[in-house]
């Protein structure tokens, strides 16, 4: 097997009157969930949740085992009795840094190559591949195979290295180009950074971490805020079999760009549905919140639950003027807890903090009963 030679972009062979009812799907599903996104009032609050679910979701297409419920306990200080799940949170937890560090970005500047090194050397901080080249190009030739298996048992092999530079400055300009149709060029922005593989490690996580950007720098999000890795993860085995088939055969492309935009309809309208499940949660709680306590506290704690959901109850500052006692947060957090808003998930000892979980967003977020 020779290294992969991508067709240059634009592509040529789009079959676009066979595309047209999934396009009109798509741009219409999209639509409505950033309808939902900008009536949720502080989103990088709120939605903070889900953009961890993101991460953790995307990293296990790529082989971590963590739960969102174990990265949430391990931020509230309960160290992961296995190694391997320490470094799986980690790596997690770079993806997330990554997002975040986008999203700035894009506020400042269009995106480029040097964003795409810098997000590159964010999400391998100190993790496994950390020594692969963290934020550079690769300079050799990497496959991809059965783990330990030489290039001869490759099942892909990206192109080659000597021409990187060049098959990233035609995608690089085909990302910023004018094209019939927006989502059709994500789809295959997507897939061909993926063909291309530029980097010695973390190609997949990067090349889902640039879906929400390019959705917020096309003008078709307010926010880059939008969550694939669910659908992707539960149908991995036809992702990865859609992105292998490309240059295969003639219909190749236009299969990928109908799963992919299946993909975004669908994720879309389950994106916004918890949205609107978490924002009505968020209203329902503040209400019941001021009602118990009838604090001015009340909504800047909810806020901070909202953003981290496992907590030690020492680690609760609130960014108000004039702040609260100990004693006084202290307070809230037992009314809260007697009204059986926050459960209690360790027990204080000594210096040891007790550890509580706001559980209905949790298990909202993972659409199941896990804490």
């Amino acid at each position: 097997m020779n290294p992969f030679v991508p067709q240059k972009l634009p592509l040529t062979d789009i079959a676009w009157e066979q595309l047209i009812p999934h396009i009109g799907k798509a741009n219409r599903a999209l639509a409505h969930y950033d309808g939902v996104l900008y009536g949720v009032p502080n989103p990088t609050v709120l939605l903070s949740p889900l953009t961890t679910q993101e991460a953790v979701l995307s990293s296990k297409i790529e082989g971590t085992q963590a739960t969102l419920g174990e990265v949430f306990r391990f931020e509230a200080g309960e160290e992961p009795e296995q190694e391997s799940r320490r470094l799986d949170i980690g790596e997690i937890m770079n993806y997330r840094r990554a997002l975040r560090h986008a999203e700035a970005s894009l506020n400042q500047r269009p995106f480029n190559l040097n964003l795409l090194l810098e997000l590159h050397g964010i999400l391998l901080d100190s993790v496994r591949g950390r020594n692969k080249a963290r934020g550079q190009f690769r300079k050799t030739q990497n496959w991809i195979g059965a783990y330990g298996s030489p290039i001869e048992h490759a099942e892909f092999i990206p192109p080659d290295p000597l021409h990187l530079m060049e098959y990233l400055d035609n995608w690089e300009k085909y990302y910023h180009a004018e094209r019939p149709d927006s989502l059709v060029q994500l789809a295959i922005v997507h897939a061909q950074f993926e063909i291309i593989h530029p980097f010695l490690d973390g190609n997949g996580r990067l090349g889902r971490i640039l879906i929400p950007l390019f959705l917020f720098e096309k003008g078709l999000l307010s926010r880059p805020m939008f969550y694939l890795s669910s659908y992707l993860e539960s149908h991995r085995d036809e992702y990865i079999a859609r992105l292998r088939a490309l240059g295969q055969s003639p219909d190749a492309w236009n299969q990928w760009i109908e799963f992919f935009l299946t993909a975004l309809i669908q994720q879309a309208q389950e994106n916004a549905s918890k949205a609107r499940a978490i924002l009505d949660l968020y209203e329902g709680l503040k209400t019941r919140v001021l009602e118990l306590t009838h604090s001015q506290y009340a909504v800047p704690l909810l806020d901070q639950l909202f953003q981290r959901p496992v907590f030690q109850s020492s680690h609760i500052q609130l960014p108000v003027t004039p702040k609260p006692s100990r004693q006084a947060i202290a307070n809230l957090l037992r009314t809260l807890r007697d009204a059986g808003i926050l459960k209690v998930i360790r027990e204080g000892r000594g210096r040891r903090a007790q550890g509580l979980a706001l559980t209905e967003l949790i298990n909202l977020c993972e659409g199941r009963e896990v804490i």
